[in-house]
């Protein structure tokens, strides 16, 4: 099971490296208006999120994890997964919102936020390839970002990655841009 989500990291951090790996800094902290983000800005983001599910993977290995009481309603906890794993797939056919402990905080990154993010890939797929027992067992998991909301740590993963070709496209959508806005 581990294998297909390292197999996906794998891909994405490849085509993120592939696509804005040659950028400036100027191009990685393009943005077409106010209202995008950048691709530095899509690619803090994914570090943020991803690293904002340690301390609640940890805090469940140290079996120090509550689970909220809405986590132990199965059909709750399939309702947010289904819904959660909907809405962050890459057709981007809807616009989201992310809650503000994700938002970027600068629109100014290095060169570096690709080395970063691929680093970050690096660690998180060491992080799933730790967590066979509590896939196995089913662990309920609550969003880092918000304690009412639950799903099983499977879906959490699935969740990441489609969140990840998301951004993935986002990034790309934002290149097509600047490039066609300064005539490359």
């Amino acid at each position: 099971m581990q294998d297909r989500w390292a197999n996906k990291i794998d891909l994405i951090t490849s085509a993120f490296k592939t696509e804005f790996g040659s950028l400036s800094v100027e191009q990685l902290n393009w943005k077409p208006n106010p209202q995008t983000w950048s691709i530095a800005q899509n690619i803090h983001h994914l570090i943020v999120i991803n690293q904002s599910y340690y301390p609640v993977i940890n805090a469940v290995r140290a079996g120090n994890y509550k689970t909220p009481f809405i986590g132990k309603v199965g059909f709750m906890v399939n309702f947010f997964g289904k819904m959660l794993l909907t809405v962050v797939q890459p057709d981007r056919k809807r616009k989201m919102k992310t809650f503000a402990i994700w938002e970027p905080k600068s629109s100014d990154f290095s060169t570096d936020i690709i080395k970063d993010f691929e680093a970050e890939q690096a660690a998180l797929k060491q992080l799933i390839a730790t967590c066979g027992n509590l896939l196995n067992n089913g662990t309920v998991i609550c969003s880092p970002a918000n304690k009412n909301i639950v799903y099983k740590l499977e879906t959490a993963f699935d969740i990441i990655i489609a969140h990840e070709q998301r951004h993935f496209e986002q990034a790309k959508e934002v290149f097509a841009a600047q490039k066609k806005g300064t005539g490359n």
